[in-house]
């Protein structure tokens, strides 16, 4: 494993387009209407615009090779918005919004909306943001900070190429840390380091026409990383990317996230890579979006998740639960690491694997009671049932919230080695290759 200094690794452009963009919103963070947390809502579609725009440009640029002209390819894709990803009609194409110098904020909102248009797929996706929208009778945020915005953004492109899969959820990571939105929900939340969901793809190996489930699926970055595990593994490369053969069968991805802002950004990294993915919103623990007609919960043949770290949950959430999940126990009120994988296992069906980060303490409270503990009693039942496969104890100093080292549980309802568990150090087994970076 090794940990890169870049917030983007493997970008082939020099400099960090987060970095300048969240330095321009440090400056324009102010008291006021707009307010931190409120300006990280504009930053994201426009990422979001650029980088749909970006590879609009390479897809362009591909049928330009093909056809001889870029002439052709534009009237080809204008005629025919099947041979991209996704149309970018001409007003709304980054060229020029950039060299908008008048009522940029109602351009902007015409342009998402435009897009939205043209892609059935990014309704409700794109277009829900009101660059022009105003507070207490003043503008949330000015012309002249959305232009430097969109300078910022023209500095850096963001096409598949160019930036890790997962762009968008890592810069919502780092303006969640950079304007100090650790407070109440998101005290616990710890976005998942590249390097660990890679791992976690490997560990579970998705294979063609699999269910994949995340009950806290944040951006989507773990679900990401399972289908590209799977283009890396059956994979072919054609028209300049990597993309499934015809008879090999896609992922079939499911997420629940509980944050709307996070949910938004599941979505549009759903689309934009063509991942069969059904993302809901809402409150898994307390109402969980995929049953099946009896009301439990839905199987799947894999389970990948980073669920916040001993998240706080009153106790009539398990002893009232009418999904029939928590078999092993009712978690502490403290901590609810035990609810959440007991609500994945109860998620898996007979067969199936699950990998799960989470905080030491949850394989490790509790151990030297001499009464009752619920959570060692949990964990009890899960080993002699025999469903623990695994566990990973990871590198401190990984996540970017905390200095806790964290671990990988891994749960398989068919172990090749019954009885078994398998214990890695994998806090020795990494390459450190520089501080992360802010």
């Amino acid at each position: 494993m090794t940990v890169g200094p870049s917030l983007f690794p493997g970008e082939n452009h020099a400099g960090n387009p987060t970095t300048g963009i969240l330095a321009l919103g440090s400056s324009l963070c102010n008291p006021g209407p707009c307010g931190c947390p409120k300006f990280k809502d504009y930053i994201l579609p426009l990422v979001f615009l650029k980088r749909l725009s970006d590879v609009f440009d390479d897809e362009l640029d591909r049928l330009t090779g093909e056809f001889g002209s870029r002439e052709t390819a534009e009237r080809l894709v204008e005629l025919d918005h099947r041979y991209v990803r996704f149309y970018i009609p001409p007003e709304a194409r980054w060229e020029a919004l950039r060299r908008v110098t008048t009522g940029l904020g109602q351009v902007l909102t015409d342009a998402m909306r435009a897009v939205a248009r043209e892609n059935p797929k990014l309704q409700g996706v794109i277009d829900t943001v009101d660059f022009n929208a105003t507070a207490a009778g003043q503008r949330i945020l000015d012309d002249a900070p959305l232009a430097e915005l969109v300078q910022v953004l023209s500095l850096h492109r963001l096409g598949l190429k160019d930036v890790e899969p997962d762009i968008l959820g890592r810069a919502y990571e780092y303006l969640l840390r950079k304007f100090a939105e650790g407070q109440g929900q998101s005290a616990g939340e710890f976005y998942t380091p590249r390097e660990v969901g890679i791992l976690m793809a490997r560990i579970l190996e998705p294979q063609p026409g699999m269910t994949v489930y995340d009950p806290a699926c944040g951006s989507g970055g773990l679900l990401i990383k399972c289908h590209l595990r799977l283009l890396e593994t059956h994979g072919i490369q054609q028209n300049g990317r990597r993309v499934l053969p015809s008879q090999v069968a896609a992922l079939k991805l499911y997420g629940q996230e509980i944050n709307p802002s996070t949910f938004a950004i599941a979505r549009m990294n759903a689309v934009i890579h063509d991942m069969d993915a059904d993302i809901r919103p809402g409150d898994t623990m307390r109402r969980p979006a995929f049953t099946d007609d009896a009301g439990r919960p839905l199987q799947f043949d894999l389970v990948v998740a980073n669920p916040m770290w001993n998240q706080n949950f009153p106790q009539d959430v398990y002893e009232n639960d009418l999904y029939d999940r928590f078999r092993f126990g009712t978690p502490p009120s403290s901590s609810a690491d035990w609810g959440w994988i007991q609500h994945m296992a109860a998620s898996l069906r007979d067969g199936g694997r699950m990998a799960v980060v989470l905080d030491t303490g949850a394989v490790s409270r509790g151990s030297g009671n001499q009464g009752s503990n619920r959570e060692r009693d949990i964990r009890r039942r899960f080993v002699e049932a025999d469903l623990i496969e695994a566990v990973v104890l990871l590198p401190e100093n990984l996540f970017y919230n905390t200095t806790a080292p964290g671990i990988i549980l891994v749960v398989n309802k068919a172990k090749r080695h019954p009885g078994e568990i398998l214990l890695i150090n994998a806090s020795r087994l990494f390459t450190k290759a520089g501080p992360r970076t802010t």
